[in-house]
This record gives C-alpha cells, sequence and structure tokens, in this order.
C-alpha cells in the first residue's frame, strides 16, 4: 500500500540542497511512494549537487528557482502547468538568513537581514500558495518545515526563531483562507538533522548533542523519519488534516 500511496499524484519539491537535505528525503519518500515531482535547485553552482538527487526521482520537471529573483518562481509554475496541468502538493522547504544576523542577538539583527529572512523563509510560501491554488483543482496539500525554536528560546536559533514563528502564523492563516478549496497547509517540525542548513547555526554540534539526550526516544531524527510523515500529510490518509504543526523529533518537544 505504501508504494501506491501517492500514485498519481503530482508534486513539487522545493529546497533540496543535496542528497542529505530534509527536501531530498521528503522528495525520496514521495516518489518511493508513487508520486511524480518537479523539482528546483536555488543557484547554477548546487545544481550539479541536486541533479544526482532528481535521477534518482525521474522528476519530468527540473529548474532553476531563486525566490529573490523575479520572474523564476512564476516560470516554474508555469512548466508545472504546461506539463501537468494540475498539481497535488507542494513541499516548501527553504530558509535563510544572512550570517551576521543569524549568529547575532536578535536585538542587533539589521533591517536589511530580517527583511531577507521573512522574504525567503516566510513570504515564498505564501506567493506558491497563491500560485498553486488555481492548479489545485480537486484540493491539494501545501507542506513547510519549522522547527521547535518557533515556539520556544532555543539557544543560538536566535532570529530564525522569529522568522519560523511567522512561518506557523502564515500556515495557520493559509489553512483558513484555501480550507474551502480543499487545500490542506501544514508544517513539519523536526528535530535536528545533520544538514548543511543546519550546520550554518552557531553552536550546531551542541544543539544536536541537547536534542539526542533531551528527546525521550534518546535518539536523532533522519530525513527519512521526515519524508514518511511528509507522505503522510500530503497523501489522501490526511485529507481532514490542515492547519497543523506535526513535530518530529523523537519527542523532544514535549520536554519542559
Amino acid at each position: 500500500m505504501l508504494d501506491t500511496l501517492l500514485k498519481g499524484k503530482r508534486g513539487l519539491v522545493v529546497g533540496i540542497a543535496n542528497e542529505h537535505s530534509i527536501a531530498a528525503g521528503c522528495g525520496m519518500a514521495f516518489h518511493a511512494a508513487g508520486a511524480d515531482l518537479a523539482v528546483t535547485y536555488a543557484q547554477e553552482q548546487s545544481k550539479p549537487f541536486v541533479a544526482p538527487v532528481v535521477a534518482k526521482l525521474d522528476a519530468p520537471i527540473f529548474l532553476p528557482l531563486d525566490v529573490q529573483i523575479d520572474g523564476q518562481l512564476e516560470a516554474v509554475f508555469e512548466a508545472i502547468n504546461r506539463e501537468w496541468g494540475q498539481l497535488d502538493f507542494i513541499l516548501h522547504s527553504i530558509a535563510y538568513c544572512p550570517k551576521d544576523d543569524l549568529h547575532g542577538p536578535v536585538s542587533e539583527c539589521s533591517k536589511e537581514g530580517f527583511a531577507q529572512a521573512m522574504d525567503i523563509s516566510v513570504h515564498s510560501l505564501i506567493r506558491m500558495a497563491r500560485l498553486a491554488a488555481p492548479l489545485m483543482t480537486n484540493g491539494g496539500s501545501i507542506l513547510t518545515m519549522s522547527y521547535y525554536g518557533a515556539d520556544k528560546v532555543v539557544d543560538h536559533y536566535n532570529i530564525m526563531g522569529p522568522v519560523k514563528s511567522a512561518l506557523e502564523g502564515t500556515v495557520r492563516y493559509l489553512a483558513a483562507e484555501l480550507g474551502p478549496k480543499q487545500i490542506r497547509v501544514n508544517a513539519i517540525s523536526p528535530g535536528p538533522l545533520q544538514t548543511r542548513a543546519g550546520s550554518g547555526i552557531d553552536h550546531f554540534d551542541e544543539l544536536i548533542e541537547a536534542a539526542r539526550h533531551r528527546a525521550p526516544q534518546q535518539s536523532l531524527v533522519g530525513i527519512e523519519d521526515v519524508g514518511q510523515m511528509a507522505v503522510g500529510l500530503v497523501s489522501d490518509l490526511s485529507r481532514k488534516v490542515t492547519g497543523n504543526i506535526a513535530f518530529v523529533d523523537g519527542g523532544y518537544h514535549v520536554r519542559a
């Protein structure tokens, strides 16, 4: 059953950086469940790291997408419309903050850094939802990635905490607005993973060790674990699940 759970569904995966990224784990899980996928890469220099993943996914659509470049997001959805004429789900797994702002205290975050972090990490989800809705004629699912630091203060997570809080709020409002069209919007909140994006956080090794010791299951999460949750949330098994934050962290979030 699992290898046909998404059979006949078509999805867009945004955020694969390499084979170890969360989006890659989700993409592999979607593919294993029978979905057809469109995949993007952020910059030309990142394309060689994404291409091997795309080859495993047999993705017929593979396009550049830097959400800061005008027209690229629209071009992706135009290609999907030409190739498929419809879309069933989206995985939004992108976030960014300039290093100086990311590693500094929230009180010293620059206006420019905050604006860029919000644009790439949050407003891009709004733009994707707006473009996806007309293609989700039979309903659909939009999924993004958050983190525990959106809800509680996590040492060294800094300005990305408020940014992820904004992302989770956006999930709830999009879920309410798109619900009448049977488009569901949810977020997954994984525990810390050894990914390129995660390694950009200051003292990341300490964060990893804290998660390992504090989580009730006393183990780290893998991209495969996140992928399995993603499959469930975009599938018809979750057709009445929307506006939720799904923790995949070995229970870390239940600790005070």
